[in-house]
């Protein structure tokens, strides 16, 4: 499955604080019908994401019924993105 979509980038200030986006809901129903064969536990969806011309392996980790897509800092940096910025992001996931 591939999907592209634009969402902005916020920052969970948790106990480990981290940077995400948040799945749109209408790409989400297409995850949860792969989530059976692609997650490997927790509700942990493995994928190869693209932000600009930065590619990297994550997982999508499962939030109030959708997805978030963590942003390592390294992409972050190369992409020249932070809190508050709308960027578009590329998922491929089982394949």
């Amino acid at each position: 499955m591939q999907a592209s979509f634009s969402a902005e980038i916020w920052y969970w200030r948790g106990p480990s604080p981290w940077f995400f986006v948040s799945v749109p809901p209408d790409v989400c129903v297409h995850i949860h019908e792969l989530s059976s064969e692609v997650s490997y536990g927790w509700g942990m969806i493995p994928a190869a994401v693209r932000i600009g011309s930065t590619d990297y392996p994550t997982a999508l980790w499962p939030k109030d019924g959708g997805y978030i897509v963590p942003i390592k800092t390294i992409v972050r940096r190369a992409e020249k993105v932070d809190e508050g910025d709308e960027i578009t992001v590329r998922l491929t996931i089982g394949e």
